[in-house]
């Protein structure tokens, strides 16, 4: 049986720490012995491998570079016997490839680390740290060309890049409340369309364009409200933002929800600014749920959607782009609704979780064999 260590700083419900749960729960028992390391705290991920029988442990670091962190993770490794070190994120990337023994070139665990995001935060010093690396790096996994493309051009070689999507469940149909008990619940009428963001109130999400939008389209369709479901150092400067349009009536910040899908359910279009992505979790989710969407145009969201046929991009930070696009959408249920299927159908056809999974298998035994 294949060991395999998983090592990431948290487990906090965010992108990659799904992925990684999602991957490490279903891949095959009876060939994968699996455990996770968190390097800095465990999260609510947590709970969900230990029911899949997978040991967590947490080393506690507690500053950037915390070389008794380091030493604590060169025993678990050394303990554990992994075949195949895969570690997630910068962070993680960084203490796996230097904790992990090897002896001499070809020996020792193989190392895959995963990178989410085309990194454009990364200043010289970390951009150094990645090229210093690359020796010991057996291969990258990237969740879109966009990353793949982004870490060839630090000097990681096309053997060393593989593409592998994020996978993603299908949500099975609404039988929760209905949409007007929702409306209610929030405050709306029951004549009020929704525009909705996902996900971490972050500057690189661009949201402040997302509030201009919000202020724009309600001036030339007033039966419409926004959500923004999240939590994130930008929240009380996006509230302050919203209470000086005098739109803050109409926006709802919700924080974080364990079960963001019980809004994408009920909402009219998904919007999503960011100034750069990796693959959004949430993009792939609205889609997956059978909803529009309206992104900006990066290349990551250009992987996702498809001008016209499962939504609009609009170019990044063109908030007018984005209150026309979303009216359309508004005002054409049938388009709406169109964009709504071949959303699903793509998720269903490109990033099913059985594909991520199988994906992640060819390359495991690539690696060992």
């Amino acid at each position: 049986m294949t060991r395999i260590l998983y090592i990431i700083p948290t487990l906090d419900r965010s992108g990659a720490e799904k992925q990684l749960a999602l991957l490490a729960t279903h891949l095959p028992g009876d060939r994968f012995e699996r455990k996770v390391i968190t390097l800095t705290r465990s999260g609510p991920y947590a709970e969900e491998l230990q029911t899949a029988g997978i040991e967590v442990t947490c080393l506690k670091k507690h500053w950037k570079l915390d070389p008794f962190t380091c030493w604590k993770l060169r025993n678990e490794i050394r303990k554990y016997q992994p075949q195949i070190v895969h570690s997630w994120m910068f962070t993680a990337n960084f203490y796996a490839r230097l904790a992990t023994p090897r002896p001499k070139k070809g020996t020792g665990p193989q190392i895959v680390v995963s990178e989410r995001c085309v990194d454009l935060w990364k200043g010289g010093d970390r951009r150094w740290i990645d090229r210093r690396l690359i020796s010991r790096t057996d291969r990258l996994l990237a969740n879109s060309e966009a990353v793949a493309t982004f870490y060839r051009d630090q000097g990681y070689t096309d053997e060393q890049v593989r593409v592998i999507p994020n996978g993603i469940e299908l949500p099975e149909p609404d039988n929760g409340i209905d949409r007007r008990e929702f409306l209610s619940e929030l405050g709306f009428s029951e004549q009020t369309q929704l525009a909705c963001y996902i996900g971490r109130l972050a500057r690189q999400k661009r949201i402040e364009d997302l509030v201009w939008a919000f202020q724009m389209l309600r001036q030339i369709h007033p039966d419409c409200g926004m959500l923004i479901v999240g939590d994130g150092p930008e929240r009380y400067k996006l509230e302050e933002l919203s209470r000086h349009f005098g739109c803050d009536h109409l926006v709802r910040f919700l924080g974080h929800q364990p079960d963001s899908l019980r809004y994408v359910k009920h909402v009219d279009c998904v919007w999503l600014a960011s100034g750069y992505e990796g693959m959004s979790n949430s993009l792939m989710e609205a889609m997956a749920a059978g909803k529009p969407v309206v992104a900006s145009d990066i290349p990551a969201n250009r992987e996702l959607v498809e001008e016209g046929v499962t939504g609009y991009l609009a170019s990044l930070g063109d908030s007018t782009a984005f209150a026309q696009f979303t009216r359309e959408i508004f005002l054409h249920p049938d388009r709406a609704k169109a964009f709504g299927e071949a959303g699903r159908e793509k998720m269903k056809s490109e990033h099913s979780l059985s594909q991520l999974i199988d994906r992640h298998v060819t390359l495991y035994d690539e690696l060992l064999s």
